[in-house]
Parts: structure tokens; C-alpha cells; sequence
């Protein structure tokens, strides 16, 4: 039986932020731009109660909570942060699956056996974090990562919720579906339309009826609402997609704008690019008007996009593509199908916004 710990940083972004600023101690915070049409990166837990989430647009946030303080993002110190945490998981686990910066998996088995206990090594851990950054994060143990995932976001923040094996059947069948990871509001509502509600609910429609409703999700689902989840903590995990896009302060019209626009991020993606040690071979431009429509255009190339010249050239003939007859408020670009021989590179390079 496997021992996996799920780590997850509490409000990682806002906290560095009040770490390094005492003065922004005990306020609720912000990571983002706080004027004009900024969006939240993250929320600092005093900012929580009043409804501030992270992709929430800043004005809403702001109105919510008008004592909210808006600190700019620092991503190379979020960055460097992160690798001191990834060295302490290093130091514990046997192996570790990086999901973000603030974020990761870690398999334990051959550790605890050592140690004789999963809960010791996460306790550990926890304390290590907060010794090597001042930091706080939240863990869960389970004996999968379906379940440890959840047990790390039931008692946040600074929490450590055990799942043990015993307790694995009758949490997962009480579950809401709406908490399952990987179930979205969509797939949640059609669940709900079927009248399923918990995981015991998908256990009684049974494994024939979730698959011809949802295909091979639904296979998934059934497996997960009995608690099973064989995926292993794969340390070798790599990106998909490497992407930049920006939400711009007024309305763009036209294509001339547009393309002009386009340079500073295909500038922004060439670094993202290189840093995470990938050669993509497909740019997927995206393009959201004033009304919220979203369009995404798409193209492989015959070699890998990596300079910023060739990723705004293909992006500016992407625009000719889609529909630009209403004002754009966000364009954005990224990079996938990875070429076959390209370097792993740092699982904790800056992520797309």
C-alpha cells in the first residue's frame, strides 16, 4: 500500500508578500495589478472571508473588500522560494511530482517504513518548510493522490488531515461531488441533473451508466468515488504548455493594434519558453472580446517556436483567423506538442498568468 503526502502552500504568492513586508501583516492582500483591469494572481487569508479569490477580477475584489492592499507579483522571488521548498521535499520523499510552484506530491512508502509513519514525515516536513522559508503549508496523507489531494485543502491553513485506509470508503462516499478533484461545475451540474450528489451516489449509478453518460471520465469517476486512484507520483511529469497572455487596460480594435500587442508577448513567451527547456511545435493564439467570447486559433509548425520573432509571426497570421469584429480585451499566446528530444527544464519555471 502506498503512503502519499500532497503538499499545498497556504496563499503562497499574498504570503511571501507578508513575510517580506511586515507591514502587510494581519491585512488582507492581493498579489496583482490593482487598478484598471487587473486580476487577483492570489489572496491572503484575511482577504478571504470577504469573498477575494484568486482570478477574480481586481475592481470586484475591490469593491468586496475595499481595505484590500494590492502588492505587484515578484515571480523570481516566488521562483527562488519554491526550489527551497522542492529541496525539502527532496530531502523526505522518495519521490516527488511538482504540480506548481506552490504545489507538489510526494511518495513516502519507503520513507515511512524507515521513519514508521507517513503522518511523522509530513509533520516533518511541514516543520522543515516553515524552519528553511517562514512559510506555512497544508498536507494531506493518504494512500493515493485522489485522496491526499483532498485531505491537504480540509484544514487550511497550516493543516494536516489524515486519510487513512480505514477511512477511505466512508469519506469518499459521504463527499459532495462538487469537492472531487477534477470534477468542474459542469461536469457537476450534468451529475447533479442525474441526481447525483455524493460519492455514494456514484456508486449506486454504477460503473455502465457513468461510462455511457461520460465516457472515459466516467470510468474515472467511478473508480475515484470507491476511492481508488492508480496514478503514481511521477517525477518525470513534464509541462504540456508553456503560454503568456495579458488582459489589456482599454479595448483593442483592429488588426494593426492587435499585432502590435502581440509583440511584447510572444517577447514574454520566448523567455517562458527557454526557461522551462521546451521546443513547442504548436502556437494556440487566443483572442477575448469585450463581450467575454472566447476564440482560440491554432497551428503546427514544421520546426519549434521558440524565438519571439517566429511566435509573433505565427500569432499575427493566427489573427487573421478569428473573428476580430468587436473590441478585444485579452489576447494571449502558448506554446505545446513539445518536440520529442526537448530537456525536462525546471518544473518550477514561471507559470502562465
Amino acid at each position: 500500500m502506498r503512503k502519499i503526502i500532497h503538499i499545498d502552500m497556504d496563499a503562497f504568492f499574498a504570503a511571501v508578500e507578508q513575510r517580506d513586508d511586515p507591514a502587510l501583516r494581519g491585512r488582507p492582500v492581493a498579489v496583482g495589478a490593482g487598478s484598471g483591469r487587473g486580476v487577483v494572481m492570489a489572496a491572503s487569508y484575511e482577504a478571504r472571508p470577504f469573498g477575494v479569490r484568486s482570478a477574480m477580477p481586481s475592481a470586484t475584489a475591490k469593491r468586496l473588500c475595499p481595505e484590500l492592499v494590492f502588492v505587484p507579483s515578484r515571480m523570481e522571488v516566488y521562483r527562488a522560494v519554491s526550489r527551497e521548498i522542492r529541496a525539502v521535499f527532496a530531502a523526505h520523499a522518495d519521490a516527488v511530482e511538482p504540480l506548481s510552484l506552490d504545489e507538489a506530491y510526494l511518495d513516502v512508502t519507503r520513507a515511512a517504513d524507515a521513519a514508521g509513519s507517513a503522518t511523522v514525515i509530513a509533520r516533518r516536513i511541514k516543520a522543515d518548510i516553515r524552519a528553511a522559508t517562514g512559510l506555512t503549508g497544508s498536507a494531506g496523507v493518504s494512500i493515493n493522490k485522489f485522496l491526499a489531494k483532498l485531505a491537504s485543502d480540509m484544514d487550511k491553513p497550516d493543516g494536516l488531515t489524515v486519510i487513512r485506509p480505514e477511512e477511505a470508503d466512508a469519506f469518499v462516499t459521504a463527499l459532495p461531488i462538487a469537492r472531487f478533484h477534477g470534477v468542474g461545475p459542469v461536469t457537476a451540474r450534468k451529475l447533479a441533473a442525474m441526481g447525483l450528489a455524493t460519492g455514494g451516489d456514484l456508486r449506486a449509478a454504477g460503473f455502465d451508466t457513468l461510462v455511457r453518460r461520460f465516457g472515459r471520465h466516467g470510468a474515472r469517476l467511478w473508480a475515484i468515488a470507491h476511492g481508488r486512484d492508480e496514478r503514481r507520483v511521477d517525477p518525470a511529469r513534464l509541462r504540456k504548455s508553456v503560454g503568456c497572455e495579458r488582459t489589456f487596460a482599454t479595448d483593442l480594435r483592429g488588426r494593426a493594434a492587435l499585432v502590435d500587442a502581440l509583440r511584447p508577448i510572444a517577447d514574454t513567451l520566448e523567455r517562458r519558453i527557454r526557461d522551462a527547456g521546451v521546443r513547442p511545435l504548436t502556437l494556440t493564439l487566443k483572442v477575448k472580446d469585450d463581450r467575454f467570447r472566447i476564440q482560440t486559433r491554432a497551428r503546427r509548425s514544421a520546426g519549434p517556436l521558440v524565438a519571439a520573432a517566429d511566435l509573433h509571426g505565427l500569432g499575427a497570421a493566427l489573427l487573421d483567423e478569428a473573428d476580430l469584429a468587436r473590441p478585444v480585451r485579452l489576447l494571449g499566446l502558448t506554446g505545446s506538442q513539445f518536440e520529442a528530444d526537448s530537456p525536462q527544464g525546471d518544473l518550477f519555471a514561471e507559470p502562465p498568468p
